[in-house]
Protein backbone atom coordinates (compact mmCIF):
# COMPACT_ATOMS: atom_id res chain seq x y z
CA UNK A 1 0.00 0.00 0.00
CA UNK A 2 1.08 3.53 -0.72
CA UNK A 3 1.12 6.20 1.98
CA UNK A 4 -1.92 8.54 1.87
CA UNK A 5 0.13 11.45 0.50
CA UNK A 6 1.19 9.41 -2.55
CA UNK A 7 -1.43 9.37 -5.29
CA UNK A 8 -2.02 5.87 -6.56
CA UNK A 9 -3.73 7.03 -9.71
CA UNK A 10 -4.69 10.29 -11.32
CA UNK A 11 -8.16 11.08 -12.62
CA UNK A 12 -8.65 11.47 -16.38
CA UNK A 13 -8.93 15.20 -15.83
CA UNK A 14 -5.66 15.33 -13.88
CA UNK A 15 -3.88 13.27 -16.54
CA UNK A 16 -5.17 15.63 -19.21
CA UNK A 17 -3.96 18.65 -17.26
CA UNK A 18 -0.54 16.95 -17.11
CA UNK A 19 -0.49 16.52 -20.91
CA UNK A 20 -1.20 20.23 -21.31
CA UNK A 21 1.37 21.23 -18.69
CA UNK A 22 4.10 19.06 -20.24
CA UNK A 23 3.38 20.36 -23.73
CA UNK A 24 3.35 23.99 -22.57
CA UNK A 25 6.71 23.48 -20.83
CA UNK A 26 8.19 22.06 -24.06
CA UNK A 27 6.86 24.99 -26.08
CA UNK A 28 7.97 27.63 -23.55
CA UNK A 29 11.56 26.33 -23.69
CA UNK A 30 11.63 27.08 -27.41
CA UNK A 31 9.39 30.17 -27.33
CA UNK A 32 10.10 32.20 -24.15
CA UNK A 33 7.50 34.83 -25.13
CA UNK A 34 4.84 32.24 -24.21
CA UNK A 35 5.57 32.94 -20.56
CA UNK A 36 3.11 35.85 -20.89
CA UNK A 37 0.36 33.59 -22.31
CA UNK A 38 -2.14 31.79 -20.11
CA UNK A 39 -3.09 28.20 -20.90
CA UNK A 40 -6.23 26.49 -19.64
CA UNK A 41 -8.36 23.40 -20.06
CA UNK A 42 -12.12 23.56 -20.44
CA UNK A 43 -14.39 20.54 -20.59
CA UNK A 44 -16.20 21.50 -23.79
CA UNK A 45 -16.28 24.53 -26.09
CA UNK A 46 -19.12 26.98 -25.78
CA UNK A 47 -21.41 26.84 -28.82
CA UNK A 48 -20.39 29.21 -31.59
CA UNK A 49 -16.90 29.84 -30.20
CA UNK A 50 -13.62 28.89 -31.86
CA UNK A 51 -12.81 27.37 -35.21
CA UNK A 52 -14.14 23.87 -35.85
CA UNK A 53 -11.80 21.03 -36.70
CA UNK A 54 -12.66 18.80 -39.70
CA UNK A 55 -15.20 16.93 -37.55
CA UNK A 56 -16.95 20.19 -36.67
CA UNK A 57 -15.94 20.38 -32.99
CA UNK A 58 -13.18 22.79 -31.91
CA UNK A 59 -10.36 21.18 -29.95
CA UNK A 60 -8.69 24.42 -28.92
CA UNK A 61 -9.05 28.18 -29.08
CA UNK A 62 -6.92 31.31 -28.89
CA UNK A 63 -8.25 34.39 -27.16
CA UNK A 64 -5.90 37.29 -27.96
CA UNK A 65 -4.79 39.74 -25.29
CA UNK A 66 -7.50 42.29 -24.61
CA UNK A 67 -7.90 45.25 -22.24
CA UNK A 68 -4.87 44.39 -20.12
CA UNK A 69 -5.64 40.66 -20.01
CA UNK A 70 -3.00 38.30 -21.39
CA UNK A 71 -3.61 36.04 -24.35
CA UNK A 72 -5.30 32.77 -23.45
CA UNK A 73 -5.03 29.40 -25.16
CA UNK A 74 -7.72 26.85 -24.34
CA UNK A 75 -7.78 23.11 -24.93
CA UNK A 76 -11.13 21.34 -24.77
CA UNK A 77 -10.76 18.07 -22.85
CA UNK A 78 -13.88 16.11 -23.82
CA UNK A 79 -13.57 16.49 -27.62
CA UNK A 80 -9.90 15.50 -27.40
CA UNK A 81 -10.69 12.44 -25.29
CA UNK A 82 -13.34 11.36 -27.81
CA UNK A 83 -10.89 11.64 -30.72
CA UNK A 84 -7.88 10.03 -29.03
CA UNK A 85 -8.49 6.87 -27.02
CA UNK A 86 -5.02 5.98 -25.69
CA UNK A 87 -2.91 8.06 -23.33
CA UNK A 88 -0.15 8.37 -25.92
CA UNK A 89 -2.59 9.51 -28.60
CA UNK A 90 -4.14 12.06 -26.23
CA UNK A 91 -0.75 13.49 -25.25
CA UNK A 92 0.26 13.75 -28.93
CA UNK A 93 -3.05 15.36 -29.91
CA UNK A 94 -2.84 17.88 -27.05
CA UNK A 95 0.66 18.86 -28.19
CA UNK A 96 -0.52 19.20 -31.79
CA UNK A 97 -3.46 21.39 -30.72
CA UNK A 98 -1.19 23.61 -28.63
CA UNK A 99 1.28 23.95 -31.51
CA UNK A 100 -1.57 25.04 -33.80
CA UNK A 101 -2.92 27.54 -31.28
CA UNK A 102 0.53 28.99 -30.54
CA UNK A 103 1.15 29.27 -34.30
CA UNK A 104 -2.10 31.18 -34.70
CA UNK A 105 -1.27 33.47 -31.79
CA UNK A 106 2.26 34.22 -33.05
CA UNK A 107 1.29 34.43 -36.72
CA UNK A 108 3.59 31.57 -37.73
CA UNK A 109 3.12 28.17 -39.32
CA UNK A 110 2.79 25.16 -37.02
CA UNK A 111 6.02 23.63 -38.33
CA UNK A 112 7.85 26.85 -37.42
CA UNK A 113 6.63 26.41 -33.84
CA UNK A 114 7.74 22.76 -33.70
CA UNK A 115 9.63 21.25 -36.64
CA UNK A 116 8.23 17.81 -35.72
CA UNK A 117 4.64 19.01 -36.18
CA UNK A 118 2.61 16.50 -38.17
CA UNK A 119 5.15 13.68 -37.87
CA UNK A 120 3.20 11.67 -35.31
Amino acid sequence: MAPPQVPISLTRSELFDDYVRESVERLERRWPQLADVEFAVEEVPLPGKGEPDPDGVPLGRVIPAHQGRPSLILVFRRPVEIRAKSREDRAALVHEILIEQVAELLGLSPDAIDPRYGEE
